[in-house]
């Protein structure tokens, strides 16, 4: 297994395995790692010798997005900074739905913010009944990247889409699969049986099939996800330079009760 600061890879057979690799840190989305999710996704999406994609994560969580510390340490020139590492994040979340091949999200723990993003890029999402799925981005005064505002009303619908994203409501891996957002929750006590079945489903059956009719089922959304990640990226790199971004992160770090300004007429 090839392993860097941020990411575990390891290819056996025709089975590529990603592991984010940032267990200290939450798998916090930083410039290293987002530069190379996009390094590994494009060039497992031209291999052809790869016919299936399965992402993990090491340690408790799975991610817990964007790494609101290492972007502070940038000062005024968060939106720059930041405007690179989503550019490269995108270009990874795009790899994984263009490539023409299964994907596999296994959750543990949480997927929130970008984490989420990465985990609904997936074809296939298997998580923990306790894990934790949220988007967390008003929270902190910031909006929505990873593509999670894309994936999220397609796959729950709109309404639960903006009660997700604007209401920041949490939800378990049991509630994940109630409202689609999920493909299965799965029993701690059957976790490793349940894995092993569904990539077994994948590893013998028909490749080429299940890429075709992956490409197929996303066919219609390439170029509408291409514009969508490119508006939250714009959207994401303003707000962070506003008061409420810079109060959001600034409460995270100091771990409090954020107070975002009001505008009066």
């Amino acid at each position: 297994m090839a392993q860097s600061e941020t990411i575990e890879v390891e290819i056996t057979g025709q089975t590529g395995r990603l592991k984010l690799n940032r267990p200290d840190h939450g798998n916090g989305i930083t410039l290293q790692l987002a530069k190379e999710l996009a390094a590994v996704t494009t060039d497992w999406e031209k291999d052809e010798a790869i016919q299936l994609v399965i992402l993990e994560a090491n340690g408790k969580h799975f991610s817990v997005g964007g790494d609101l510390a290492s972007f502070a340490e940038h000062g005024n020139k968060v939106g720059e900074h930041l405007k690179e590492v989503i550019g490269y994040f995108h270009e990874a979340i795009m790899n994984l739905v263009k490539m023409k091949k299964p994907v596999i999200a296994e959750v543990k723990g949480t997927a929130a913010g970008g984490g989420l993003g990465f985990v609904c890029a997936a074809d296939i999402v298997y998580a923990t009944e306790s894990s934790r799925f949220l988007m967390a981005y008003t929270k902190a005064g910031l909006t929505p990247d990873g593509g999670s505002s894309f994936f999220l009303p397609k796959l729950v619908g709109k309404k639960k889409a903006a009660e997700l994203t604007l209401l920041n409501r949490m939800l378990t891996g049991q509630e994940a699969e109630a409202v689609g957002l999920i493909t299965k929750a799965v029993s701690e006590d059957n976790w490793e049986e349940e894995i092993q079945a569904l990539e077994k489903a994948f590893t013998e059956g028909a490749y080429l099939a299940a890429g075709k009719a992956k490409s197929l089922l996303n066919r219609g959304d390439i170029t509408e996800l291409q514009k969508h990640l490119e508006a939250e990226k714009l959207t994401l790199c303003e707000q962070i330079g506003q008061p409420e971004g810079m109060e959001g992160i600034e409460a995270f770090l100091e771990k409090r009760k954020p107070s975002f300004p009001r505008f009066h007429n």
